[in-house]
């Protein structure tokens, strides 16, 4: 006999009533944390569960995330590798499990949101009991892709977007958001993303959006345009032999930084009366009652603003943090990157350059005339600017300690494509500039301007072997690699060419910013110093200072910086310097050590009899070409060519 279950009308209304008017679980996203967020060797320095007492510093953040707290905007400007990407997981798993609801989360670029979702949140995902039991992971029905997941009731989905893409900031109202790696978001052309970003959420009344990044330049910096706009907070440490309340500071330890002794490196108390060193293994007595203190208390209701560096974190020691700032010191890309990735603060960029005619009377007084290598550089590059009717060249030197000599400045007449032009350029990778001691050294690297007349300049680069001869193209992004492979790309007739590794993107502002903080330096033997030689015209200095790094003001009312050239002014002065440069960073000026340095300078500063040899030669032992036999010449050249083939591969 089959037996029925029979209820009531009445009872069923009352049992879906009672559910649905439950009253949520608080949302606490530490305690969240602490439940489900698990850390492995793999992805971490530390195995196991969240860890409060490691992270305290983190505990402020996350309860001004959560709804208890009034304010809508949550900014962190932070140092890289300290974990931001765990606290933004945690507000967005913690969101889509404890209070459910549409989530934006914003890269810098859709690349970026590929790469995250598969590589950061797929795992979360997946290894989350909490998370996993709500998300279909792989459904057919839609509900997950790379860069959108729905939960499995529809209570809410995660949407992933880069900032480059306006389309996938439209149409869409968010309750909570992310907007990661504000730093290095660039306009789009619908215009500026973050406020397109900022106005998925302005009809969600109680919404919080969370802006974090690590900083780049200054002024132009978005993530500390934000930290100015919101609380201004700063984590505080007492003392662990006073008791005195203060933040760490990079000044501090630099004041008493011995370059000698790393291994010391550490803070000194503010405290009166105190003074005693602040040592690495005082953080875990300190970092347990931090507390973070406002310095405009009167935004917390609305926008929370917070700034943490390394030296809090237990996942960069006192000493690293000393050896990176001497392994940067003195070139500026490198202390860009020293101040954003390890000190969490923006680099202020000298917009402006230094005046042209300061540069020639100083060129004037040099102790060298244009066309001649000075003493103490030993490798040798080339810049070269393609336009309509002709093409310019700068020659450069190089030398220990990021040194450099400009050597000469030329123009050919004739477009690229011209049999002469080219014959002209063939010729100067052949002739050879006099050094100090009258030996003739041979071009080592030509880098040629891909940009304008691709084909025409790939036709005559690929003539030459790739060891010598490479093309470039500048990009602006401030936070763009100094060097970068360009892989493939179309030609006019829409066919993919793949240039055979020999095309490049060099971080052009970048290296504007270096050359004129350089250019200012006139200390023959401080690291970065330009020498210029006598003899050169007033418009070759007119043109290396002819760009300035100006405001300019969207129509969305955004404000960006772009180096700017004077429109009565020609540059090509600046762009065959900044090519040589590249160049020379293919070459591996800035990572080769003091030995091979030593080695090139003793063989090519030296009387001309002796042999010049290309710069991969130069890695290995001198011989006379005269006592080399046929045979032993053709092993030369295969010996020679897997050198160069190895520091092809190194050197990037």
């Amino acid at each position: 006999m089959l037996d029925i279950a029979v209820t009531s009308a009445e009872w069923m209304v009352h049992d879906v009533l009672a559910n649905v008017l439950e009253p949520p679980e608080d949302v606490n996203y530490l305690k969240w944390a602490v439940e489900n967020i698990e850390f492995s060797k793999r992805e971490s320095e530390f195995d196991g569960s969240y860890n409060t007492e490691l992270f305290k510093f983190f505990e402020e953040i996350l309860a001004a995330l959560g709804p208890d707290d009034p304010c809508r905007i949550i900014t962190l400007r932070k140092s890289a590798q300290l974990g931001g990407t765990v606290l933004a997981n945690i507000f967005t798993g913690g969101s889509m499990d404890m209070d459910p609801g549409d989530f934006l989360y914003v890269h810098p670029t859709h690349d970026n949101a590929v790469r995250w979702s598969k590589m950061k949140l797929s795992p979360m995902l997946k290894g989350t009991t909490a998370l996993r039991k709500i998300f279909p992971m792989k459904a057919r029905d839609g509900q997950d892709s790379v860069t959108y997941k729905e939960r499995r009731d529809g209570r809410g989905a995660l949407l992933i977007s880069g900032a480059n893409s306006p389309a996938s900031l439209s149409q869409v109202s968010m309750n909570r958001q992310v907007q990661d790696d504000l730093a290095k978001w660039e306009m789009n052309s619908a215009g500026d993303p973050e406020t397109q970003a900022d106005s998925r959420s302005n009809g969600r009344e109680f919404a919080k959006i969370f802006k974090l990044s690590t900083p780049m330049v200054l002024p132009g910096c978005r993530i500390s345009a934000n930290f100015d706009a919101g609380s201004q907070e700063y984590p505080y440490v007492p003392c662990p032999h006073c008791g005195f309340m203060q933040m760490l500071e990079w000044e501090n330890m630099l004041q008493s930084l011995d370059e000698e002794h790393p291994e010391r490196a550490h803070f000194t108390c503010q405290g009166p009366d105190c003074g005693c060193a602040i040592e690495d293994h005082h953080r875990s007595e300190m970092i347990p009652h931090v507390e973070w203190r406002a310095e405009n208390p009167k935004l917390k209701r609305y926008h929370r603003s917070f700034d943490l560096w390394s030296a809090y974190s237990p996942l960069q020691s006192f000493e690293r943090i000393a050896r990176s700032w001497l392994a940067a010191k003195g070139d500026p890309p490198k202390e860009q990157t020293f101040w954003n990735d390890v000190v969490g603060k923006p680099y202020r960029v000298l917009g402006e350059s230094p005046p042209w005619e300061d540069l020639r009377d100083r060129a004037s007084e040099s102790d060298y005339v244009h066309g001649n290598i000075p003493v103490g550089y030993p490798l040798l590059t080339c810049g070269v600017d393609c336009q309509g009717d002709r093409v310019e060249w700068q020659v450069v030197a190089w030398g220990q300690n990021k040194r450099r000599a400009v050597v000469e400045y030329g123009v050919f007449n004739g477009h690229i494509s011209d049999e002469k032009c080219q014959a002209n350029l063939n010729g100067l990778l052949k002739q050879g500039f006099r050094n100090a001691y009258g030996r003739k050294v041979e071009i080592d690297m030509l880098a040629i301007d891909g940009n304008a007349y691709t084909e025409d300049v790939w036709d005559w680069a690929r003539k030459h072997p790739a060891g010598r001869v490479i093309m470039v193209r500048g990009v602006h992004p401030e936070s763009a690699p100094l060097l970068a492979v360009v892989k493939k790309e179309r030609n006019r007739r829409g066919k993919i060419v793949r240039y055979s590794k020999r095309f490049y993107n060099f971080a052009s502002s970048v290296l504007k910013m270096s050359l004129y903080r350089n250019l200012k330096k006139d200390d023959p033997e401080e690291r970065g110093f330009v020498a210029l030689p006598r003899g050169l015209e007033d418009e070759y200095f007119r043109q290396l200072t002819a760009e300035s790094r100006k405001a300019q003001k969207a129509k969305s009312g955004f404000t960006r910086y772009l180096w700017v050239k004077d429109p009565s002014q020609a540059n090509e002065g600046l762009d065959t310097h900044l090519q040589a440069e590249a160049a020379a960073t293919r070459l591996g000026v800035r990572s080769l050590p003091d030995s091979e340095w030593d080695k090139l300078m003793a063989a090519r500063e030296c009387p001309p009899e002796e042999i010049q040899g290309d710069f991969e030669d130069l890695l290995m032992p001198v011989q006379s070409a005269a006592a080399v036999e046929p045979e032993q010449q053709s092993k030369s050249e295969s010996v020679k060519q897997r050198v160069r083939n190895k520091w092809s591969k190194k050197k990037l």
